[in-house]
């Protein structure tokens, strides 16, 4: 329901005559910078700061902590990669080095094959594997 053009003048018409007390102004004014004193100072202390961080710790959804666990891995991980690792060197004593050439011993191939018998009429029967 809309009020009329008559009842909107009637209510401004009362409201311009009513006026709050001496002195009103002042005391909300006194009220008012109190309440932003109080609140500056719960603001400021130990205990808001607390309760602002189990509040963000709260808000905080499935997403965000997966997100976190992402970063504290990835974080764990170029920390295990960059940490110097401490190598103990063992000092083995020095030895001589010999410059002379050592011939490789000559291998028994000579007498193995002397050893074997190829004539013709054992060919195919001795090791030898026919498909």
């Amino acid at each position: 329901m809309k009020p009329s053009v008559e009842q909107l003048g009637n209510l401004l018409a009362l409201q311009r005559d009513e006026r709050p007390e001496e002195g009103y102004w002042q005391g909300f004014l006194c009220e008012f910078h109190q309440t932003q004193r109080e609140r500056v100072v719960e603001k400021s202390g130990l205990m808001n700061g607390l309760g602002r961080i189990s509040a963000w710790f709260s808000d905080l959804g499935p997403s965000k902590w997966a997100y976190g666990a992402g970063l504290a891995y990835a974080a764990v991980t170029v920390a295990f990669f960059l940490t110097p690792r401490d190598v103990e060197k063992e000092n083995t004593p020095a030895s001589p080095v010999s410059y002379e050439v050592v011939s490789p011993p000559t291998p028994p191939a000579v007498e193995q094959l002397n050893q074997l018998d190829l004539s013709p009429s054992t060919q195919g029967n001795i090791g030898e594997q026919v498909f």
